[in-house]
């Protein structure tokens, strides 16, 4: 059999294992063991050994458990639901205002915890409430809180682009800083969106009186207060960073620890919420150091074959493709997976085969500019994915904590303008790659 064929038969087993429901991990993992002992005997076993080697040697992976219990301190410590009050005060006077708020609420959110899981939980069960209590169309509403909690897989820490570096062997600190300015930008495209749209059309998104929002000169500043604390836990964890005083996991370990002084200190903190903090911070981390073990042996198995090879040749030489057309097409596929697949899922079955041909192009940049900037286009075209139909992840889990008189039809249909927002951004990454590139080449120099 050819390394061709015998590619195909592991991507296609793969996909048929997931397909059954299968965990991912064990999916991707089993296939890749069980082909690497058929392949080369019983040694072929060291393959997905020397993957969970790796793992354990990866340094930078120790972010991760430390930025996912900030984000669980600050959750479930209220800590961040006095961001959302301070919002209401201050931008109620605007039509549209607290739709406003609820982005910017989400964006620092996403700079707290990486999971997009955790900005839609907030929303929906802080934001969305007092949206529709304050008449906002529940059409509006839905897609700004679906299309807010996106940005936590792109504006750092990322826990996703976190699992991109250790299969692209890309730095995890340049990857951060290539997302926060795309991040930012697709922020302020929503809210220029529902500013330009509410303006328009004031009724979906009604302005608060002064009496209604109830609040004293005196309780405004108050709010103001409390609203920036997760503004300056953010600042002292990613300052020094930046400043290069402190190493990234340094700065997460910062970052966890001011966190859970803040709630020591404001008295929110109690034996059971921080057992429940560990506990989950446990479960997500084991969960995607399993799936980066697996990833790391399927995409070894494939390099081992030569498969990788033999796509780029594919690509290139057989059909003629230009490096931009192979490029779109990479995307367009992403598009596809996200309609039934996770962003983890997404990478781990396609990096092993897309991360090698990427960096491979003749794109006019540096090999490691551009696996950074590619990292930074698949975060965002799987913003897109998780919120189209038929089965975007974001869309069901808007389902599960919306009110029933919110339909699958009023969600469907609330997220049409905020995807075309992020094709939007997406194109204009591709086009001006130093959007992305411009702050980790300042940050760390050439």
């Amino acid at each position: 059999m050819s390394y061709e064929m015998i590619a195909l038969l592991m991507f296609s087993s793969m996909m048929l294992m997931l397909l059954t429901g299968q965990r991912v991990f064990g999916a991707i993992g089993g296939i890749a063991s069980i082909a690497a002992i058929l392949l080369w005997g019983t040694g072929g076993g060291d393959i997905p050994f020397s993957a969970a080697m790796k793992l354990m040697k990866w340094y930078p992976l120790l972010t991760l458990p430390m930025f996912i219990f900030m984000g669980y301190v600050l959750s479930e410590t209220k800590i961040a639901d006095d961001l959302y009050k301070m919002f209401h005060v201050w931008m109620g006077p605007v039509n549209g205002g607290l739709a406003i708020g609820t982005i910017l609420l989400m964006v620092l959110i996403s700079a707290m915890n990486g999971l997009s899981v955790a900005g839609m939980a907030i929303g929906a069960t802080i934001a969305l409430p007092e949206l529709l209590k304050r008449k906002y169309d529940k059409r509006m509403v839905t897609g700004v809180i679906q299309a807010g909690s996106s940005l936590g897989i792109l504006v750092p820490p990322s826990v996703v682009l976190v699992l991109y570096a250790m299969i692209a062997r890309a730095p995890v600190g340049q990857l951060w800083l290539a997302g926060a300015v795309p991040g930012l930008m697709m922020a302020a495209l929503f809210v220029i969106y529902i500013a330009i749209r509410c303006r328009i059309q004031p009724e979906l998104g009604p302005a608060i009186s002064e009496e209604e929002r109830d609040a004293s000169g005196e309780n405004k500043y108050v709010l103001l207060l409390a609203g920036l604390l997760p503004l300056f836990i953010f600042a002292v964890m990613m300052v020094p960073f930046v400043m290069g005083k402190t190493s990234l996991v340094e700065a997460s370990a910062v970052g966890a620890l001011t966190a859970l002084l803040a709630s020591i200190i404001k008295r929110r903190m109690t034996w059971d919420i921080l057992i429940l903090c560990l506990r989950n911070t446990l479960g997500i981390s084991c969960m995607f150091m399993w799936i980066i073990l697996a990833a790391l042996g399927f995409g070894a198995v494939f390099d081992g074959l030569g498969a990788v090879k033999a796509i780029e040749n594919l690509f290139t030489e057989q059909l003629g493709l230009s490096p931009w057309m192979i490029l779109i097409l990479m995307q367009l596929s992403f598009l596809v997976m996200g309609t039934f697949l996770d962003d983890t899922a997404m990478l781990v079955i396609v990096a092993p085969l897309y991360v090698p041909l990427v960096g491979s192009l003749d794109l006019g940049m540096p090999r490691g500019d551009i696996l950074i900037w590619y990292g930074v286009l698949y975060t965002i075209t799987t913003q897109i994915a998780y919120m189209t139909p038929p089965f975007g992840y974001n869309l069901f889990l808007m389902r599960a904590m919306a009110p029933k008189d919110i339909t699958l039809r009023d969600i469907y249909g609330s997220i049409t303008p905020f995807v075309l927002v992020m094709v939007l951004a997406l194109a204009l990454v591709m086009l001006f790659p130093q959007i992305a590139l411009w702050l980790p080449n300042l940050v760390y120099g050439k």
